[in-house]
């Protein structure tokens, strides 16, 4: 087997793969749509922040990855010049827009934190220990990631949660976690937000995100620099 014929096949197999992954997401994305509420009661109200939407998300990542596996898939194995180069640049496209959206997610982190605080905290005033879904939803986070509320124990200062409770504050507020966790409590527990502590373990793990983003970065380039080769072969067939 010469080598344009083993990047044929690897090419084929390799898109066959994002067009099946694609398709998974795409599956998942239209599920999720059915059941959007539970998804955007974490965040609050669809109006609140319409953009936050897992569903929609998944649905363009997977038709994206559908629709890019679909042209290496048969641009390889039909040897067909068009689809080949149609490839070429969305995988490009991509690749530059990670770039700049990893540019964007660096410099602009404290602006990520100002929009949530402004959306994510009236939902914890209003709506935690309310409303069971949004309260069995922050529990988890809290207790497992450590934390409490968004910023810390003062989102949940003059919430329903606080005046229901006599003027008390969720358990994970106070370490150790106990209740009654009062104000006093609190504020010497200095547990930190969820935003903060979410930030915190990525950066203790920035060699694995980095690792993971790299070897992305990889395969987009060796995907990119196989089409190309794929296609400038064909001029000389």
């Amino acid at each position: 087997m010469g080598c344009f014929s083993f990047l044929k096949v690897m090419m084929i197999l390799f898109n066959l793969a994002i067009f099946l992954g694609g398709g998974t997401l795409l599956g998942v994305g239209i599920w999720v749509a059915v059941d959007a509420s539970s998804f955007s009661s974490i965040f609050g109200s669809a109006s609140t922040l319409p953009f936050v939407n897992v569903s929609y998300f998944l649905i363009v990542i997977g038709a994206i990855l559908v629709v890019l596996g679909f042209l290496g898939c048969c641009g390889a194995q039909k040897e067909s010049k068009c689809l080949l180069i149609m490839f070429f640049s969305i995988v490009l496209i991509i690749f530059i827009a990670e770039i700049a959206a990893a540019v964007v997610a660096l410099v602009y982190t404290s602006l990520a934190e100002t929009i949530l605080e402004s959306t994510v905290t009236p939902t914890l005033k209003n709506q935690y220990g309310k409303v069971s879904q949004v309260t069995e939803i922050w529990n988890t986070t809290m207790s497992k990631v450590k934390c409490c509320g968004l910023t810390n124990y003062t989102d949940f200062t003059d919430s329903y949660y606080y005046k229901e409770h006599n003027n008390t504050y969720p358990a994970f507020c106070c370490n150790p976690v106990s209740i009654p966790c009062n104000a006093t409590a609190a504020q010497s527990s200095n547990v930190e937000g969820c935003f903060k502590q979410l930030l915190s373990d990525i950066r203790k793990n920035a060699g694995v995100v980095g690792g993971v983003a790299a070897g992305i970065c990889a395969l987009e380039i060796a995907a990119m620099v196989v089409s190309m080769y794929l296609y400038c072969q064909l001029d000389k067939k």
